[in-house]
């Protein structure tokens, strides 16, 4: 099938871009570019609007923990305009590994 052999040859070409290597889990690709966002320790907020990203609660922003894997040498793929974590959203078991924009980025002070 046409399509689906796009959409493999898309995935890998986005995964060789951050340096992504799928092991064990297949973890779903999200694409948050429309947010702005702040990496914390162990989680990254973000929202659509940037006064909420520290806000954290479900109706303004939101809060993903960053999700380790055993089989995963590292969880944050940094590149010079975006940036891909693994992250699990705490909700129904959902894991993905998130994209977003580094010009949306906010460092905590």
């Amino acid at each position: 099938m046409k399509m689906l052999d796009e959409y493999f040859k898309l995935q890998e070409q986005i995964y060789k871009y951050f340096g992504y290597v799928e092991d064990w889990r297949v973890i779903p690709l999200d694409d948050g570019t429309m947010y702005f966002w702040c990496l914390g320790d162990h989680d990254v907020k973000f929202a659509e609007d940037k006064d909420n990203v520290f806000e954290g609660t479900r109706t303004d922003g939101y809060v993903s923990m960053i999700y380790t894997q055993r089989f995963l040498p590292k969880h944050i793929y940094r590149t010079e305009d975006y940036t891909m974590i693994c992250v699990d959203t705490e909700t129904d078991g959902n894991k993905f590994l998130q994209v977003f924009d580094n010009s949306k980025e906010i460092k905590e002070e």
